[in-house]
């Protein structure tokens, strides 16, 4: 096979039969995408620093430093500002990918090139034939599976900056797409192309009621996205029903895309429909409204593993546990990774297949507890020789991904852990266990530990009192969920100086989190709980008597919602407060 002219144009059972034949050679497959990414990029600077011998396998293997973000950060930046392409790849960069991961606060930016579009399409188009093999006739209705796009950027020399899916809705590949029985959707092109995330939101609902008898899935890529767009819905029904009720569009949609669009769905008044909606809607519980309005509706599609495993239970509230929850695949704006192969699996046992034309995949041993299974120091690289690849993992251990790119990604650290479950063919299964070092995540933020003490570290200064101990948890038992501090307090409680450590903390979280707190809306003010005295002793007591080590105990710095070190947490607040005001954000 030559990689040079890999296919990933297949749909359909073409793509089925595609799967079962890059899993069945998943070795072969991986050695060819690894020599062609070698082949294309020879000339570059960024592995002539390294490969000083010949270009090939072994000495990629033997030179080429294991990385993260901050060693290729000053390639992307210089070539962001104006430099070429080729300090790290061979092909032009057509776009420079904002990944929902942060260094320093800011975004992580990650390099593209115009054929990764192929690859992300080739796992798109294997997902509702996967899907069709477990539930059939997903031809014979329309999907409500609702898009956004962001507001795009461009760096200094003019390359834009896009979220990952914004990428992909701008492109031919989707825009462009032949017209798919499988992948016919509610939402018109317009209405998801509009920057407008409240206009777009509108539409989309709108276009999807109107046409809810003819809708047999539901979904959004996160659930945390679904699950707002239901809250959404709770606040809008009426309106929307008085569009349809009336054939006209409410004023409030001002963007012309979407007002052309809705216009071919809002073709004359629809009392009828209307008032099937408004009776649904009225009722006194919303437990199973999914179910209701749109009755023919198989399955939901969404993200529900890692962080989002905590919006399951509001999804089978809504859904009223009737409507199977779909996790379709694994993917990041590095690359896409995977899919899942048997979709109506629990969310908790979903398992991914990666995918060997997707990269080059390699992975570092960890530990069940998701450290390293061998020492290194803080400022040491892994060494290259403890690395494995992709036909080499065993079941049941646990692995850190490290993916090579076309774009210019070399032996790049994910940070995702994952444990082997199983293997599909020749290609190894995956479980996502989590991210390395996130403690709190609502949407598409992740905070972790160092970036939590940092920000309370800043805050407390505010307090006028000493803050004894601290811990958190984020809280999704309404929407948006929002972050919750527990703060044990020694001093006199001033309310105000409080409600500005919330301001100063939220200030110092990083971009993406206040980009979801002030723009998007899909994270709530933060709220600190201020305990009884004491509080903190008692947690600690109740670790080590469930066996904790004394000398060893740590005060965990992120609870399990209704755990049982939450219940005692919360049984001892005194006092809650929230932000006054969104934290600064600028695009």
């Amino acid at each position: 096979m030559d990689v040079m002219k890999l296919d990933y144009n297949y749909k359909g059972e073409n793509a089925l039969k595609e799967l079962e034949r890059i899993t069945s050679k998943a070795a072969e497959v991986q050695e060819n995408i690894l020599c062609g990414i070698l082949e294309r990029n020879k000339d570059i600077k960024y592995l002539s620093k390294y490969m000083k011998g010949p270009k090939d396998v072994l000495e990629f293997k033997r030179s080429v430093p294991i990385i993260t973000y901050k060693d290729i950060y000053p390639y992307i930046h210089r070539i962001a500002n104006g430099e070429d392409s080729s300090l790290i790849t061979g092909h032009p960069i057509t776009e420079i990918l904002c990944s929902s991961g942060t260094s320093g606060g800011e975004p992580k930016l990650m390099p593209t090139i115009s054929e990764d579009l192929d690859r992300r399409t080739f796992l798109y188009n294997l997902i509702i034939p996967i899907v069709n093999k477990y539930i059939p006739g997903l031809d014979k209705g329309k999907a409500m599976y609702l898009n956004f796009v962001k507001a795009e950027t461009s760096t200094p020399c003019g390359i834009p900056i896009r979220a990952v899916l914004t990428s992909y809705y701008k492109s031919k590949h989707f825009q462009c797409r032949p017209y798919d029985p499988f992948n016919d959707l509610t939402s018109p092109i317009q209405t998801i192309l509009c920057e407008d995330s409240n206009q777009s939101m509108y539409c989309q609902l709108l276009a999807a009621l109107i046409q809810r008898h003819k809708v047999m899935r539901l979904g959004a890529v996160f659930a945390s996205a679904f699950l707002r767009a239901i809250s959404y819905l709770e606040q809008k029904w009426s309106e929307l029903c008085e569009d349809i009720r009336s054939g006209r569009l409410n004023p409030m949609i001002t963007d012309p895309g979407c007002q052309t669009a809705m216009s071919s769905l809002l073709t004359s008044p629809n009392p009828e429909l209307a008032s099937e909606i408004e009776e649904i809607c009225r009722g006194s519980s919303w437990k199973g409204i999914l179910c209701q309005l749109w009755p023919k509706a198989k399955f939901i599609e969404a993200v529900v593993t890692g962080s989002m495993s905590q919006y399951i239970p509001a999804l089978e509230l809504f859904s009223q546990g009737k409507i199977p929850l779909v996790c379709p695949m694994y993917a990041s704006s590095e690359t896409y990774f995977g899919v899942n192969v048997e979709p109506l699996s629990k969310p908790s046992d979903v398992v991914f297949t990666l995918l060997p034309n997707m990269c080059y995949f390699e992975f570092i041993p960890l530990g069940k507890n998701g450290t390293l299974s061998f020492d290194l120091d803080d400022d040491e690289q892994v060494p290259c020789d403890k690395v494995v690849d992709l036909v080499s993992v065993k079941l049941g251990r646990y692995y850190e991904l490290v993916v090579t790119t076309f774009a210019g990604l070399y032996r790049y650290r994910i940070g995702d852990v994952l444990q082997v479950a199983g293997f599909y063919n020749k290609a190894p299964q995956f479980r996502f266990i989590c991210r390395r070092n996130v403690v709190l995540s609502i949407d598409l933020d992740k905070t972790n530990e160092e970036d939590l003490h940092r920000s309370i570290t800043l805050a407390k200064k505010k307090l006028g009192a000493l803050l004894l101990e601290y811990t958190s948890y984020a809280d999704t038992s309404s929407l948006p969920g929002h972050y919750v501090l527990f703060w044990e307090i020694q001093g006199k409680l001033e309310p105000k100086l409080v409600e500005e450590c919330c301001v100063a903390v939220e200030e110092e979280l990083d971009y993406i989190y206040r980009q979801c707190r002030t723009k998007e809306r899909s994270i709530g003010a933060l709220e600190i709980r201020v305990v009884k005295p004491g509080t903190f002793e008692k947690l600690m007591d109740m670790i080590i008597s469930q066996g904790g080590s004394f000398n060893q105990y740590k005060t965990p710095r992120c609870v399990k919602y209704n755990s049982a070190t939450f219940k005692l947490l919360n049984g001892h607040v005194t006092a809650s407060f929230f932000s006054t005001r969104d934290p600064t954000w600028v695009p």
